[in-house]
């Protein structure tokens, strides 16, 4: 009966699109989501219990390729953005996920003020609901990361989105792997922007693996500026595991990292 509480849970977890450091933390508490199943508890509270440590989901029927900046799609985008908002609501999740998309030739200021339109419409429920909607920034640099015709590709777009549609519950995903490839002045940028974040993602440069001393950003001094800054949202693990190294160590010296 345990073990099919937990697949059950997974599925969910992976079906809901939940980021960061989910596994490690669930982890964590294996023991004492097991007495918790054990005794009786209602699955759909565990899978709460769980969703609330995982600060971002994904639900805005948005996707790399259709995005926020596709017109046409709208109607579909703004049911789909009530339906995540309610999920969010509903578990304690802050943020929920919206991808503005491919260009596929439209001009970038077309493309802004898609976005703009869309998110303005869904904004006043976000904010009734207390659920932040954020766009996730992308670099058009790395081949091999397939995301080479993601309008939102640099800071200044997606925080000049954020300001025109002037909500407290409409910001960004700072990737710190894609700023630093495609803006750099890691450090600067998040704080001269920090009204705009709602969440942070971290990975090596160049080859998204490891934070370590492998890499070329300082992640440390990264963590350090963070914690100095006020941020009070997560900081979520997305990297890949370097070749060889064991994926769980892996990931608790990286936590190590950042825990300043």
């Amino acid at each position: 009966m345990a073990f099919g509480a937990f697949a059950t849970l997974s599925v969910l977890l992976a079906t809901l699109g939940v980021y960061g450091v989910m596994r490690y933390l669930t982890g964590q508490r294996t023991r004492e989501i097991g007495i918790r199943m054990a005794v009786g508890a209602d699955p759909r509270s565990v899978v709460a219990m769980v969703l609330r440590q995982g600060a971002l989901m994904t639900g805005a029927g948005t996707s790399f390729q259709d995005g926020l900046i596709r017109k046409e799609l709208h109607s579909k985008f703004e049911a789909a953005f009530h339906a995540g908002i309610d999920a969010c609501a509903a578990v304690g999740c802050p943020n929920l996920i919206a991808m503005p998309g491919e260009r596929r030739g439209m001009p970038r200021e077309e493309a802004a003020d898609n976005a703009i339109a869309i998110l303005s419409r869904v904004k006043g429920y976000a904010e009734q609901k207390g659920v932040t909607l954020c766009m996730e920034i992308t670099n058009s640099k790395v081949v091999a990361d397939q995301r080479t015709d993601q309008v939102f590709n640099h800071l200044d777009w997606g925080f000049n989105v954020c300001r025109k549609v002037n909500s407290p519950r409409v910001k960004i995903v700072y990737d710190i792997y894609h700023v630093q490839i495609m803006d750099g002045d890691v450090v600067r940028n998040l704080r001269e922007n920090l009204d705009y974040i709602c969440h942070i993602h971290v990975a090596g440069v160049p080859t998204r693996q490891e934070i370590d001393g492998t890499q070329e950003l300082n992640y440390r001094f990264i963590a350090n500026a963070i914690a100095e800054s006020g941020y009070t949202g997560f900081v979520a693990h997305e990297h890949r595991p370097g070749p060889g190294r064991d994926p769980i160590k892996s990931l608790e010296e990286c936590f190590a990292i950042m825990n300043v």
